[in-house]
């Protein structure tokens, strides 16, 4: 039988906000440090959900520069069509597969970012190569994924719980290989940055909450621990014990969130 427990968008929200509360640093804010984006350039955000990053490249810019947002999904891109109608309309959202030619012709933007997507891709080199088609001369292509020591806490947890072995996650798996190569073969220049964000629980629930969403969020890649709802919530109840177990011993649970930064120049 199908798994679906809840909307993908819903639990990627869930996790996006236990990631706000609980941890000890802010993702966007490295971001634009590690950018330092100048004013009046042409940004695309690729995979850019509810608008997110669209909107800390606006603030950061006072609104000067030229902001287009593409996803794939179109109840995340409703969401950014919200929060851009709420600033006043200064983005362009437009509907985007990143596994098809991209709708834009070559050399128009100054900085594409692509956060915590680009490892979804179907076939790496291809987006990556438009990527890279659309960028101007000298522009940069910024990239994040999970790299392999990623929340370690939450899988030792499902590990634990389950007995069974952690499915290859296409994250972890492929960013710091695969994709990191591909685009050093692809730019002039490629740097990796690393950002580390403890997210410490002072309780289990959340820890729970997070677990919840992130498996049924990505329930396609954990079928071998269970193939239906009732498969599910037998699994959920022995990760909280097993997280309980954990908590009751160090007085908290602390995953760490780690994860790279790509910079590329064309």
């Amino acid at each position: 039988m199908p798994i679906d427990y809840q909307e993908t968008s819903k639990d990627l929200k869930t996790r996006i906000d236990i990631h706000q509360k609980y941890g000890g640093r802010d993702i966007d804010a490295w971001m634009l440090d590690t950018l330092k984006p100048e004013a009046n350039i042409s940004i695309l955000d690729v995979g850019c959900g509810s608008g997110k990053q669209c909107k800390a490249f606006y603030n950061y810019l006072d609104g000067k520069a030229d902001i287009t947002g593409v996803d794939v999904s179109k109840e995340l891109l409703a969401d950014a069509q919200v929060l851009n109608q709420s600033l006043g309309t200064p983005f362009n959202i437009e509907e985007m597969d990143f596994n098809k030619p991209f709708p834009f012709p070559d050399e128009s933007f100054d900085l594409l970012t692509c956060c915590f997507a680009i490892y979804y891709a179907d076939d790496i080199p291809f987006t990556i190569r438009e990527m890279h088609r659309v960028l101007k001369p000298g522009g940069r292509l910024f990239t994040t994924g999970p790299m392999p020591e990623n929340k370690q806490l939450f899988y030792d947890v499902i590990k634990q719980a389950t007995g069974k072995p952690i499915p290859p996650m296409p994250g972890s798996s492929r960013y710091a290989s695969e994709i990191l190569d591909t685009i050093k073969s692809k730019f002039v220049s490629t740097d990796l940055e690393i950002f580390k964000n403890p997210l410490a629980f002072d309780a289990v629930e959340p820890f729970i909450s997070y677990t919840r969403a992130s498996l049924s969020e990505d329930r396609k890649l954990w079928t071998s621990l269970f193939q239906g709802a009732d498969d599910f919530e037998h699994v959920m109840s022995k990760i909280e014990e097993a997280a309980r177990v954990k908590f009751d011993e160090a007085g908290e649970l602390v995953m760490t969130k780690v994860v790279g930064g790509i910079i590329a120049e064309k």
